[in-house]
């Protein structure tokens, strides 16, 4: 049969259709963290219900931990008893946890690929949004609230309807200078915040083929930011290798393995509900000028005029007025006072390689505060074996500890007042970053480096030439 990936894995879970024409779906793999899992555990004490698989959880810390001084108990109150819940919780059901003891720490998006966790014909939860993260090995990968936590940890399935699918392809190259970070931004902007709405996505084409499986993670990290239910790529030769040897990687039967995860990829003569197609070469390095993530240019353009747009006029006043910005302006050269290169979006080692290029025999502007912060231990000391600390630090950023960070506000990185940050994570919404003022250009890690060094938004591709000149 002629089948999608989705189809395949779709049926593969499935344990019932319900009357109301939802599937009950089981869930292969549950990932959760401090913020929104002890509410779900206090459900299951007050229905004196057990955890039902607990082999097939594991928690992570990350959305409130500190970066700079990881010492407990932690400062904020609030952010040590989550972290206490978790933790008992863990220990009554017998639930891996990574806590900052374990030396396994990170944000639960890079460690569960960096583990092997994730991998390809999967159904993967977490009550998280970017959760969509996990697609990229060819999984089916979805956030969830605090009651479906209480239902995964209790019967391990969800009631859920199946979406339509939307292939998005990109063909051609990307040009040296443009990343996965600009690729989904420019999916984004040009397919809209609700342009997914209904649909999962799957990435396909050339570019997203040459893409390493971090690229790929990237991508469909912010699927969710373009409305999609999640996003996914099918697996290849450069999954199966990146699982190789991972931790919770089939140690034995791995090419018996391997040939069922190419299996799960969707026919190549299947049919979609809808194709999109992007040129590669057309994609420049992006910057979100507005209030959410469709809201960008690419790095040589000027911000839209709202009467030139009337379906949008009301959406782009909203965000030029919030961001102190002027319609027609060039978004190259607006001044930056913190620079963020972190979050489950980009915090792996390739980001790190990719901003330490940049970064490397420079100094960052005066009166800029910049920050570098790892996506798990494993990425923080992968850098440090590398020197990348050391290239940063003797260029003025901070070397920090792993976690959130500034993606968003429940740990002590936050914007103050007006600040205007470029930052590598995926939310640009008003107050996302701790200030109900602060204002958020969304990049990619070689983009906030250089903006850093700058003191303002600037072409890396730029920056680059002028380095190898």
């Amino acid at each position: 049969m002629r089948r999608t990936l989705l189809d395949k894995v779709w049926d593969a879970h499935a344990v019932r259709e319900l009357p109301n024409g939802q599937t009950q779906l089981f869930i292969g793999l549950h990932l959760i963290h401090e913020v929104t899992s002890p509410q779900a555990f206090a459900m299951l004490r007050d229905l004196e219900l057990p955890v039902r698989y607990p082999g097939r959880t594991y928690a992570a810390i990350d959305h409130i931990v500190p970066t700079d001084d990881q010492a407990r108990p932690f400062v904020d109150s609030l952010a040590e008893e989550m972290t206490r819940s978790l933790t008992a919780s863990c220990r009554e059901h017998g639930i891996e946890f990574y806590d900052l003891t374990s030396g396994e720490q990170g944000i639960v998006h890079v460690i569960g690929p960096e583990k092997g966790l994730t991998q390809p014909g999967m159904t993967i939860a977490c009550g998280d949004s970017h959760t969509s993260t996990h697609g990229a090995f060819g999984a089916i990968a979805f956030g969830i609230g605090t009651s479906q936590i209480r239902d995964v940890l209790a019967s391990q399935c969800l009631a859920m309807s199946k979406p339509e699918l939307r292939q998005i392809k990109v063909t051609g190259a990307l040009q040296p200078g443009v990343y996965a970070k600009d690729v989904v931004l420019a999916i984004i902007h040009a397919l809209g915040v609700k342009g997914g709405v209904g649909y999962a996505y799957e990435y396909a084409g050339p570019v997203i083929e040459a893409m390493t499986m971090e690229e790929r993670l990237t991508v469909c990290n912010m699927s969710i930011e373009g409305g999609a239910r999640f996003g996914y790529i099918n697996p290849d030769a450069t999954t199966i290798e990146y699982l190789r040897d991972r931790h919770f990687a089939p140690a034995e039967g791995f090419d018996a393995a391997s040939d069922y995860w190419r299996q799960t990829a969707s026919h190549p003569d299947c049919g979609y509900d809808d194709i999109v197609e992007l040129a590669g070469e057309s994609i420049e390095p992006m910057v979100t000028w507005g209030i959410n993530p469709g809201q960008a240019v690419p790095v040589s353009g000027r911000l839209p005029v709202p009467g030139e747009h009337p379906d949008e006029a009301a959406s782009y006043q909203e965000a030029l007025d919030y961001m102190g910005f002027e319609a027609g302006q060039s978004i190259n050269g607006t001044p930056v006072d913190i620079a963020f290169v972190g979050s489950c979006t980009n915090g792996r080692i390739s980001d790190l390689r990719i901003a330490s290029q940049v970064a490397r025999g420079n100094k960052v502007a005066k009166g800029v505060k910049a920050l570098i912060v790892p996506g798990s231990m494993s990425v923080r000391r992968q850098a440090e074996a590398e020197g990348l600390h050391e290239i940063f630090q003797e260029a003025g950023f901070e070397w920090r500890q792993p976690g959130c960070s500034m993606c968003l506000a429940m740990n002590p990185d936050k914007l103050q007042g007006r600040e205007v940050c470029a930052s590598s994570s995926n939310r640009n919404f008003k107050g996302r970053q701790g200030s109900p003022t602060g204002r958020t250009l969304l990049m990619s890690p070689a983009m906030v480096a250089a903006a850093a060094i700058a003191g303002a938004v600037v072409d890396v591709r730029t920056t680059m030439s002028a380095a190898r000149s």
